[in-house]
Parts: structure tokens; sequence; C-alpha cells
């Protein structure tokens, strides 16, 4: 994640992540305060670092992501095929043919359509609204609207809405298994950290889509939407390359050998 760095105080411009800095630090580098960020302040955030919302890109509609698995040599080789037998008469090989490329596209069609809704699921993950500190008063606002700075009210029960350094807490305990994928709870506190920690080991924090099972805080958000933990891990999930398997490679060589002998047949 893009934590914000910080300079020590004895001005070392050695960077520091948010978990090994006081509170008072934290605060100051998102120049914030207790009492919560102004109305007009928060707006202007909101302008330059965006929605507090995962980044989602506009999906084909189902059946053209079902006829983009016909489009693939090999395919066009076995339907050529399907076609030809289909001439001849022979029925029963036509229909196999046809069957094994609809399977195919069916396949690939099915895990397609699992990934988006494992995306679908990583956003949902987000709340609808948050309890902010802002013009020294206590507000609920959506949770898109949440920016950098912003002073968060946590209960139990509340699902975490943004990136947050802890600067309160009262018997906090909080769920990351989606995270971290540890079942049992963590502890939390607000001194500063030692050290390049990982994740669940950054236990003066709490992260976007966590669960607060017991207790309270209140701390001030450190980053929003895909700058977040979760955020991070939506665009790995939207952005992993797929790289074909070995028999795939050897599939498509075996296609594209098919198709040129047959081009050179007819030629």
């Amino acid at each position: 994640m893009n934590n914000p760095k910080f300079t020590t105080p004895s001005g070392d411009t050695a960077p520091r992540q948010v978990w090994q800095q006081t509170v008072d630090a934290v605060l100051a580098q998102t120049k914030s305060q207790a009492a919560g960020l102004s109305s007009a302040d928060a707006a202007e955030r909101l302008n330059t670092c965006g929605p507090n919302a995962l980044p989602e890109k506009k999906g084909k509609p189902g059946w053209l992501r079902f006829l983009a698995h016909f489009n693939d040599v090999l395919i066009y080789v076995l339907l050529a095929a399907a076609a030809l037998t289909a001439i001849m008469g022979h029925w029963v090989d036509t229909l196999v043919i046809l069957g094994v490329t609809v399977i195919n596209a069916l396949i690939g069609h099915i895990q397609e359509s699992n990934a988006e809704k494992s995306l679908q699921g990583i956003r949902n993950m987000l709340s609808s609204d948050a309890r902010v500190q802002r013009n020294g008063k206590h507000e609920t606002i959506p949770t898109r609207d949440l920016v950098p700075g912003d002073i968060v009210i946590l209960r139990a029960g509340d699902r975490v809405p943004a990136d947050m350094r802890l600067i309160e807490t009262h018997n906090l305990r909080v769920e990351e298994a989606i995270l971290t994928g540890e079942s049992t709870v963590v502890d939390k506190i607000t001194d500063a950290l030692e050290g390049d920690l990982p994740l669940g080991d950054r236990v003066n924090m709490v992260f976007s889509g966590t669960t607060v099972s017991a207790g309270g805080s209140v701390g001030v958000v450190t980053a929003t939407g895909a700058q977040t933990e979760l955020g991070h891990i939506n665009q790995m999930m939207a952005g992993i390359e797929k790289h074909p398997t070995p028999l795939l490679v050897q599939m498509d060589k075996l296609g594209k050998a098919i198709f040129a002998i047959i081009l050179a047949m007819i030629v």
C-alpha cells in the first residue's frame, strides 16, 4: 500500500510508515486534528483524492464473453471439421465436435464469471456509511465520501470503511481474516510500532473491509479507495495476466499447424 511516509522527529529523512509514527505525527502529516476536518476541507480532499470506492470496469455482456471463447485457431479448425463432417453426412461426428467446442466455451465462461463474482464480493466488503467527526461534531456520511485525514468513530459490529491509524481504542478487537487469513481476532493498540511489519502485525491500524468484533475506537483515515489494502487486492485480481498453461500453448501450436496444413492443401 502507498502509505504516507514521514520524517523522524530528529529531522532524519528516512521514510517512516504510518504504524511507526506517533498519533500526533500522523495527525500532523494528514493535516488533521481530533475535532475532525471541516466540510470545506473534506470537499477539497475528495476532489483531489476521489471517492472512497474500489475501481470497477464496465464489463462486457455475458453473451459477448461467451462468444469470445470461440475466438481461437484450434476452435476454428474444429468448426471447419464440424462443417466438413456435416457435408459428408457424418452427423454423429459433427455433434461430437460441436459439443467439444461448446463445452470448452462454457468452461471458460464459467471461470471468467466466477472471477467477476470474486471481484464483486471484494467490493461488497465496503460499508455504506461511516461515523465521522467533522466541523467539531459527529456526523454520518456515505463511505465513498471519506477522505484521508477524516476522523472516524468505530463501534462493535462496524465494517471498517477505510484504512486508518488508530488514535483511541477501547478494548478494540478486529476480525481481519479477509486480509490475513487468520481466524483469530486481533487486539488493537495506539502505540507506535517499530520495524517493517507485515499487515497482520500492524496492530495500531485497522483496514478497509475488516470487522470490529468488540470494543470501539477512533482513527484517522490514511488511505481510501484503490490505495487501501483491500483496494490493492482488488487491483491484483482485476489485473492478473492470464498466462496460458503448457497444454494450452501446445494446443494453440497444434491448431495453427493444422490450419497451415489445411491452407496448404487448399492452395
